[in-house]
């Protein structure tokens, strides 16, 4: 590969030689003028894509041999796409997007549940050999082809299953994830309590907190189990019981404001973002500090960083650590994709994805201390180990942190700060632009939308309307997560969602990308966008070509293979509750629906192209005595420059004939 600078200077050489900067030429024999002038006044033009708007189709050309005198109808304006309004807007949105409830929540117990420290080496394995090349991968298709995840899939229409099975993905996370929402909703309002109802302070908790060690439940694990979930009247997934009207209310305020954030669009006003991007380290840093001068917090913090190996021969510690490092950064569910199709055509994608994923990856590991510091205090109060202390699940934070902020002086004001910057990070509206993973999740799903139903764009009522359906529908599919079994249904969702299938949509992705759409290809665009970056992205551009063509490839393919494998042996469970046969095999089924629709759009693509009958075929009918060389016109539907040649103009277009 050549210097960065060198390829940059080739190439705006070659395209001014290639593509003057305003052309008319005339079609022959018909008159019929093209206009060929190329500008740089949208991402989409500056892509290298000719709209066909620029171009008089054939059928045109038919339409005025026989009408000289009428001229060719424009064809209607696509209303225009949003831009972020400056490149470190994007950057801290995306920051907001990836740096949230999964690195607080979801990343501490998957470490927990998977022997602490042995965790960490797979996880950074997946992050440096699949998470960055992937987010840049998302990231440079997003801003390079201005279109959202279906859309862009124009470079390769075989591969349009990919954009969705992403929305598939996307919608599964989306039902569950404000679910979270909702629980920190309650948290925020119950902590308004003085004092807070999981401390020791208050009177109903004085049975968990009388003596100091052989206690077998915390007060904050009582009020999660009992108050929060209910999940004690419940049996499993067969016996759901009737839904949590609190947390009913919780979660239809969640949604309200996911519509809203939604509505108002990627764009708005002020500087809060600057502070609300760097609260969470505040917070995360206090909430460490106290957990240092705790009692037993150095046990927890032993059992973060010491490795247990017999857990890497577990196919479920891989499994973990690949979907962690995809649902943290959000890779393959579309919301990277969609925000960065917002971006400006020559924003730095390398820089922002070294910034992006290790900040968000070093949250997580910063994360972790807090959390076991308070484990280890946990245990110690309990008398057992670390590894026992509490439910490996996905309520391990809402039980170690309120513990947390209960120690601290002050509680009600810290818990109040918590749980007020935990509804920003995942769904609040952050100033400057609306950064969170559930507008993002939903970002992505919209934006799909949208650019196939363009007119949607424009129309405010109709976009209104569509919204307000789809937060709705969502919200009634929400409902079962919330009775009294809705944290089994949760817990199968999340394990299955973002598992195998995420890794297939993802694998396919790359290669996609690698070997139909061509690695090398991919580079120069690359650097079509980021000219200006330092030499350093040069070297940068050969790991990542390696990482896309043989690493990332390798080590996804291995982890299904070893998921596949061992799948069946490995049991899903929540606290002592056991998966049953059929749970699993209906987890499974929501990872498969979503990887299956790359296989079935690819084959309705080829069916759609198989049964379109050839020019050539009544070609004998057409005025057998002309000597013109007919020629099917080809239809771009790719992120490459078309150079117009004579057949553009002289090519018979056998639609228009059997129109006609």
């Amino acid at each position: 590969m050549k210097p960065l600078t060198e390829q940059c200077s080739e190439h705006q050489k070659k395209s001014a030689g290639e593509m003057p900067s305003e052309e008319t030429r005339t079609a022959p024999g018909n008159g019929v003028t093209v206009n060929t002038a190329t500008t740089r006044e949208s991402p989409a033009q500056q892509n290298g894509i000719v709209s066909s708007h620029d171009v008089i189709s054939p059928v045109s050309q038919s339409q005025t041999e026989h009408q000289p005198s009428s001229s060719t109808p424009a064809a209607p304006a696509q209303p225009p796409r949003e831009q972020w309004g400056g490149k470190y807007e994007f950057l801290l949105s995306c920051i907001g997007y990836c740096v949230g409830l999964g690195n607080v929540w979801r990343f501490p117990y998957l470490c927990y549940r998977n022997g602490g420290g042995v965790f960490l080496i797979p996880y950074f394995i997946m992050l440096f050999f699949t998470g960055m090349p992937l987010f840049l991968m998302e990231l440079s298709l997003g801003q390079y082809g201005a279109a959202g995840p279906i859309t862009v899939w124009k470079c390769c229409p075989l591969l349009k299953g990919i954009g969705i099975g992403m929305l598939c993905v996307s919608t599964f996370v989306c039902l569950y994830y404000n679910v979270i929402i909702a629980w920190t909703f309650y948290y925020l309002g119950s902590s308004f309590q003085s004092p807070l109802p999981w401390s020791c302070d208050a009177l109903h908790n004085i049975p968990f907190c009388g003596n100091k060690t052989n206690v077998t439940q915390s007060p904050s694990e009582v009020f999660w189990n009992e108050k929060v979930l209910g999940v004690v009247n419940s049996a499993g997934l067969h016996d759901p019981g009737p839904v949590r009207w609190p947390l009913a209310l919780c979660l239809l305020a969640a949604w309200i404001v996911i519509f809203l954030c939604m509505l108002k669009g990627i764009r708005s006003s002020g500087k809060v973002v600057y502070v609300t991007a760097t609260f969470p380290y505040f917070v995360l840093v206090v909430l460490i500090i106290r957990g240092a001068t705790l009692e037993g917090s150095l046990n927890g913090v032993a059992f973060y960083l010491t490795p247990n190996w017999i857990h890497l021969a577990n196919a479920q510690v891989w499994n973990d650590a690949a979907s962690q490092i995809f649902y943290s950064l959000g890779i393959g569910v579309g919301g990277l994709l969609s925000m960065a199709s917002y971006n400006k055509f020559d924003n730095n994608v390398i820089r922002d994805t070294l910034v992006i994923t290790i900040g968000n990856c070093g949250t997580s590991f910063f994360a972790g201390f807090a959390i076991f510091s308070i484990l280890g205090h946990m245990a110690w109060r309990k008398g057992v180990p670390v590894d026992k202390v509490a439910d490996s699940g996905p309520g391990l934070a809402f039980v170690a942190y309120p513990e947390a902020l209960a120690l601290l002086p002050g509680s009600v004001f810290w818990s109040i700060l918590f749980f007020s910057h935990a509804l920003y990070a995942g769904s609040g509206y952050t100033g400057k632009t609306l950064q969170c993973i559930q507008f993002g999740n939903m970002e992505g799903i919209c934006t799909a939308v949208l650019d196939e139903f363009p007119q949607l764009r424009s129309n405010l009522k109709h976009k209104t309307l569509f919204l307000a359906l789809l937060c709705f529908a969502f919200y009634l599919m929400g409902l079962l997560l919330i009775t009294d079994g809705g944290i089994y249904w949760f817990t199968l969702i999340d394990s299955f969602s973002t598992s195998f299938g995420l890794i297939i949509i993802t694998l396919f992705m790359c290669i996609g990308i690698s070997f139909f759409y061509g690695v090398n290809q991919f580079c120069q665009d690359i650097v079509d966008m980021i000219c200006r970056c330092p030499p350093w992205c040069t070297k940068l551009l050969l790991y990542f070509k390696a990482c896309w063509v043989v690493f990332t490839p390798f080590l996804l393919t291995f982890i299904l293979t070893y998921i596949f494998i061992e799948m069946y042996r490995t049991p899903l469970h929540y606290g002592t509750y056991l998966y049953p046969t059929w749970g699993k095999a209906l987890g499974v089924c929501m990872g498969a629906f979503c990887c299956l629709q790359i296989l079935v759009w690819a084959i309705v693509a080829r069916f759609k192209k198989s049964i379109r009958p050839l020019n050539s075929w009544r070609v004998n009918n057409i005025n057998t005595t002309s000597q013109e060389q007919h020629v099917e016109p080809q239809q771009v539907e790719g992120p490459f420059t078309v150079n117009l040649t004579e057949a553009d103009f002289t090519a018979m277009n056998w639609e228009a004939i059997s129109e006609a």
